[in-house]
């Protein structure tokens, strides 16, 4: 009998480790092993490495980040730490250990200027500390390891950890109205599909270094996904559009963050739901 194929992940207790161990238990070709901040502080190289030399696994899905964009703006060592330094510390052990090294980043590392879905080779220009230190990480780990895949994605939710789907959940169970912006527009990423497309691309086989983006399908505003989250749950809270003027936020978001996904999809024949359906199972799962 084949050993199975031994999967780090890191950055088990976010929303993306938590799908991802949801779905471990279909996959026995694998051997996953979840690691929290606690359990391996990743900016650490001598731990990584003594880890690594203990674990020997094939894969590493990097899904640890500091994903606080307001407060980021305030706290710019610690978020250039987790998410720049500490992909560099992986990435070089995954190169010295021969792993594969998965990383996943962000729509933010654009400056949300565009009028056409962002293209993976696109120019990049973040225009927050989180945007920046993202782009930080991306930086490192191709410069320490050319062979990794870079999956940038955008508007991440799922039933875990705090998103705009729980967010809007409870609002409305609170408030008769609510305002939501709805001069922002990009595509949701239900966080268990993404999950389902990296284990893809692991049992695919296929190996091919380089950036991918990743979302749902479908375009929508802030504004759309919090009516569509509402009409879905049997709400009746009404909702309100309001400007990106009328509710400043101490970092600066992406007016425009549609991410084009032909190059994963063509290259790991990956198909990818549209936004309202995947929506709908996680609402399911929230019950």
């Amino acid at each position: 009998m084949n050993n199975p194929v031994k999967i780090l992940v890191t950055g088990a207790n976010g929303q993306l480790g938590k799908e991802l161990k949801q779905l471990s238990s279909s996959f026995p070709q694998f051997d996953f092993q979840f690691l929290s901040r606690e359990d391996l502080p990743i900016h650490h190289f001598e731990l990584v490495r003594n880890f690594f030399n203990a674990y020997h696994p094939a894969y590493l899905i990097n899904c640890a980040a500091y994903t606080a964009v307001d407060r980021a703006e305030s706290e710019k060592e610690l978020a250039f730490q987790v998410n720049g330094e500490a992909v560099g510390v992986l990435a070089a052990v995954c190169k010295e250990k021969n792993c594969r090294f998965i990383h996943i980043s962000t729509d933010y590392v654009f400056d949300g200027t565009a009028t056409v879905p962002y293209k993976e080779d696109h120019p990049v220009n973040p225009q927050s500390v989180y945007g920046a230190s993202k782009l930080e990480g991306e930086q490192q780990a191709f410069r320490l390891n050319p062979d990794s895949i870079v999956i940038r994605t955008s508007w991440v939710y799922s039933e875990f950890g705090k998103n705009f789907v729980k967010t809007m959940l409870k609002l409305m169970q609170e408030r008769e109205e609510l305002n939501v912006v709805s001069d922002q527009v990009g595509s949701p990423t239900y966080a268990a599909d993404l999950a389902a497309a990296i284990l893809h691309i692991i049992s695919s086989g296929k190996w091919q270094a380089g950036i991918y983006n990743y979302s749902n399908e479908g375009v929508i505003s802030w504004y759309d996904f919090a009516v569509a989250i509402k009409e879905l749950s049997g709400s009746n809270c009404r909702v309100n559009a309001i400007p990106t003027s009328a509710y400043p936020t101490p970092a600066k978001r992406p007016a425009y963050s549609v991410l084009d996904k032909s190059k994963i999809m063509a290259t790991f024949d990956l198909p990818i739901p549209g936004w309202k359906k995947s929506l709908a199972t996680c609402l399911e799962r929230l019950k």
